[in-house]
């Protein structure tokens, strides 16, 4: 497996082997020598699957206690995959990056801890699986705007659908610091 470095520390794009004929494919999806060779989490908590039709867009979400980091992948269908550093003393702070994952191209991206992450489906419909390092805790649930222009994601096209919860985010400039995740350094 390839692990390529974004513009973020620690936000990475994994690019599994893929062993593939007439008959179809075969790939590792995460394997614990794997992954924890390139100091990926070798243990999650939590493995979720959903599905959604195109231009849904879902996010930017994440937990300010008991932070989620994310291993994501798309098993059927393509998106545009998004995560935004939020730690509220990182020197990244606000910044993101955004990587295509389909079907087709295999790629999955890891998310530490302490990044909002959002996802926009570009094909007729998508399913999404991803493994977190912690699991969901509805009291630390909480979003920030999709469209804050702080942040600027250049989302590839318009979204069709969105949540009234994500319609309501905040923009990240708006957030109490105490229900952001810290940078731990």
């Amino acid at each position: 497996m390839k692990v390529l470095e974004t513009g973020l520390v620690g936000v990475v794009v994994i690019e599994p082997q893929v062993h593939g004929d007439e008959r179809g494919f075969f790939q590792e999806s995460w394997k614990i020598s794997s992954y924890g060779n390139h100091g990926l989490p070798v243990a999650f908590a939590q493995a979720n699957i959903s599905r959604s039709a195109k231009g849904v867009l879902r996010g930017l979400h994440y937990q300010f206690r008991q932070p989620q980091g994310k291993l994501v992948s798309v098993l059927e269908g393509r998106i545009f995959d998004v995560a935004v550093d939020i730690r509220h003393d990182s020197t990244t702070f606000a910044q993101w990056v955004g990587v295509e994952l389909s079907a087709d191209n295999h790629r999955q991206l890891f998310i530490p801890e302490g990044f909002a992450h959002g996802f926009l489906v570009l094909s007729a419909s998508a399913l999404f699986h991803y493994h977190c390092t912690t699991e969901y805790a509805p009291q630390y649930d909480a979003a920030v705007a999709w469209n804050d222009p702080d942040i600027a994601v250049q989302w590839p096209c318009q979204p069709e659908a969105v949540s009234a919860k994500d319609i309501d985010a905040p923009f990240l400039r708006d957030v109490p610091v105490e229900r952001l995740p810290g940078f731990e350094k």
